[in-house]
């Protein structure tokens, strides 16, 4: 098959628009953003914000994963990544077949251990041994539930999925990641088991958050929080309902409250206190860093870069922080140094981040989207930038 040259979010955006019969000034009404900033996406000359794209991507009755141009296929098949999502895919759909016959699954503990392992792996941002690895393990659990079903056997199969969300989100496969939630929930629910229960009520917010449907995304914060409150009291629950309190922050910035984000935070930082750090509990790497690095995520989110700067001063990253965390948290930065100019800055910290998580950063759609700014932003790229951009794809 031949390699094409992709298209930019501003050529798509073009191309859509003109298939719903819409100039760019009804398609800015129908957005409800500036003829200006259209215009100017559409010519490259500026990127926009998540928000933005995705009130485009509502206006135009897309996906905004279609106008970002997800999943990135030239890399993954550059990468060999795209042939490991059939088998994902396939281990995802046989989880109400029961027993297979054909596998004789290792004793429970050894298999809670692997699902722990594939948890490592998304943190540490090998998405290759993961995605390689997950489907016999998702087939192998899914008899171990079947065989001797307990709440033990469900929510190490309930791990599994989550696995499998993680390595389709990552990657840019919207439809898989979906499927994988409704997987978590089915075995959820058989586990009987509110803190697995609400963990996918998170994760499914932040699907909704990367779609740009943030009232929905919002909705389901409040209904994992709710769910949370079920399990018994402790450290694992305040964990859980912190890190939500953290997306529903970003939600709320992402839809421009920015009250409503302070308070998200206010409680999250509130359960930190007590917690402390705690990276390993359901691997959801909350604590007050993470609590500081969502501070400065939903500033940026609500396009306040210059104070998002000034609080990342003051966030100091723990040593055996995941990297998958660090450098989602370098990423941002940048994000925020470009929008004020420092775009030498916002290079070495997109440096950073492929140094702290390649595979991670090679697919962000962030780092992308900020990599586009920089090139436009100089008359003549630096062969260190035009090599970084050659290297994801641009």
């Amino acid at each position: 098959m031949p390699v094409t040259e992709p298209e930019s979010i501003g050529q798509r955006i073009k191309r859509y628009r003109k298939l719903r019969h819409l100039t760019q000034t009804g398609l800015a009404t129908a957005a409800g953003v500036s003829y200006s900033m259209v215009f100017q996406i559409e010519q490259g000359k500026k990127q926009g914000s998540p928000s933005v794209i995705a009130a485009i991507a509502r206006a135009l009755s897309v996906a905004a994963t279609d106008l970002i141009g997800q999943p990135y296929l030239v890399e993954l098949q550059q990468d060999q990544l795209d042939v490991l999502i059939q088998p994902i895919r396939w281990a995802l759909d046989v989880y109400d077949l029961g027993v297979d016959p054909d596998i004789a699954p290792r004793p429970l503990d050894k298999l809670t251990a692997e699902a722990d392992r594939m948890c490592a792996l998304i943190r540490a941002t090998d998405l290759r041994t993961a995605a390689t690895e997950l489907p016999a393990l998702i087939l192998e659990t899914t008899t171990a539930a079947h065989m001797a079903p307990s709440d033990r056997a469900w929510a190490t199969l309930a791990s599994t999925y989550r696995t499998a969300y993680d390595v389709a989100t990552k990657l840019g496969y919207p439809d898989l990641a979906a499927l994988a939630l409704d997987r978590m929930a089915w075995a959820a629910e058989r586990g009987s088991d509110p803190i697995v229960a609400s963990i996918r009520q998170y994760l499914r917010s932040l699907a909704y958050l990367r779609a740009g449907e943030y009232r929905t995304g919002r909705r389901l914060v409040a209904v994992g929080a709710a769910t949370a409150a079920l399990a018994d009291p402790g450290r694992v629950r305040d964990v859980v309902t912190g890190q939500i309190q953290l997306g529903g922050a970003v939600l709320a910035a992402r839809d421009k409250d920015g009250a409503a984000a302070e308070e998200h935070l206010a409680e999250a930082a509130r359960m930190a206190a007590r917690t402390g750090e705690a990276a390993q509990v359901h691997w959801l790497s909350f604590g007050p860093s993470n609590v500081a690095a969502h501070r400065v995520s939903a500033l940026v989110d609500q396009d306040l870069y210059a104070r998002a700067l000034g609080v990342a001063k003051t966030v100091r990253i723990p040593e055996d922080w995941p990297a998958s965390r660090a450098a989602h948290h370098r990423t941002e930065i940048a994000r925020a140094q470009l929008w004020t100019g420092r775009s030498d800055q916002a290079f070495q910290s997109l440096l950073a981040a492929r140094h702290l998580a390649p595979q991670q950063t090679r697919y962000s759609s962030s780092v992308r989207d900020t990599v586009a700014g920089l090139l436009s932003a100089k008359r003549s790229a630096p062969e260190t930038l035009a090599n970084y951009a050659s290297w994801i794809g641009m």
